[in-house]
């Protein structure tokens, strides 16, 4: 299932951006939002019956390996319920560009410019330049003439909800978040001594550029497409911080047969620490992937009635 599932969102990723049509009853435009210097596609969503209103709003951005495109049909879900909603690619994935390395030494510059060659960085999973995204999304969304500062929320999926955990607990603004199937550990990847001893190898090589960053959509984990920058996970661990989240209501929903993580690392483990209101949910008989098939409109369901509850007045 889990191959199935990820070839289906990159197959959307690359074919329906330019035939989606949106509900009639719903505004859909697609927009730039510039991270770290670098052009990411986002997707902005609302109700057009709430044309020129504030509206509360709902940031959305999948796991490993997804895209945006896989997020239209929650997006409009919840922009007929009453939000505005953005979602987005990160840097290197979906409709995004990717951030730019040079391939040799940098030429004399000429009023701060100069011509080279360059290589772009796409579809490998650093979950820091990630959150960097988040943070960035959040900040041009600011600036939207509908956006209600005092009511947003974010949602995440699998590796993203994990993410948003992250994000919440670091910027204040974030006042609700719907985490499902979150992994919000990535000191896991370096769990065994050998995994370590790769990690810190891999790292040193790229630091002495003697290794380059990975090919795109390279699978070195399972099936799951884009390989991780290994040294990165071992400074992201949102599990072990969920009390920085400060009183930003926090709901996990969780898979009753996780088979990738040990629920009791990620999602019980933060909930335990969560300060603030919380709530969690154990959908019983559903693996990982289930949470996407079989079990989708019930955890649509309550991720639209925590928003509801703490962005809604």
């Amino acid at each position: 299932m889990r191959s199935v599932f990820l070839l289906l969102v990159s197959t959307l990723g690359f074919s329906q951006q330019s035939t989606f049509q949106a509900p009639d009853d719903v505004e859909y435009r697609s927009a730039n939002i510039i991270s770290e210097g670098t052009r990411m596609h986002a997707e902005v969503f609302s109700a057009k019956v709430n044309a020129g209103k504030k509206l509360p709003t709902i940031l959305m951005a999948h796991g490993w390996g997804g895209n945006a495109n896989g997020l239209r049909r929650d997006a409009v879900e919840f922009a007929q319920a009453g939000y505005l909603v953005v979602s987005f690619d990160y840097r290197g994935w979906g409709e995004s560009d990717s951030r730019v390395i040079l391939t040799g030494p940098a030429p004399k510059a000429k009023d701060g410019k100069f011509t080279a060659e360059v290589r772009e960085v796409r579809e490998v999973v650093d979950p820091l330049d990630m959150v960097t995204d988040w943070f960035n999304v959040i900040h041009w969304v600011q600036a939207e003439p509908q956006f209600d500062p005092d009511r947003l929320g974010l949602w995440g999926s699998s590796f993203s909800g994990g993410l948003v955990v992250y994000v919440a607990e670091r910027d204040h603004r974030v006042k609700a978040i719907h985490s499902q199937v979150g992994s919000l550990d990535g000191r896991g990847i370096m769990i065994t001594p050998e995994a370590k001893a790769l990690a810190y190898d891999e790292a040193t090589k790229m630091a002495r550029g003697q290794m380059p960053y990975p090919e795109p959509l390279a699978k070195v984990l399972g099936n799951l497409r884009g390989a991780p920058i290994r040294s990165r996970f071992m400074f992201y661990a949102p599990v072990d911080e969920v009390q920085m989240a400060g009183n930003c209501a926090m709901q996990f929903v969780i898979a009753g047969k996780e088979e990738l993580f040990d629920n009791k690392d990620h999602a019980l483990k933060a909930y335990a620490l969560v300060k603030g209101p919380k709530n969690l949910v154990t959908i019983p008989n559903i693996t990982h992937y289930g949470i996407y098939g079989e079990a989708r409109v019930q955890t649509h369901k309550l991720a639209q009635e925590w928003f509801d509850k703490y962005l809604k007045r």
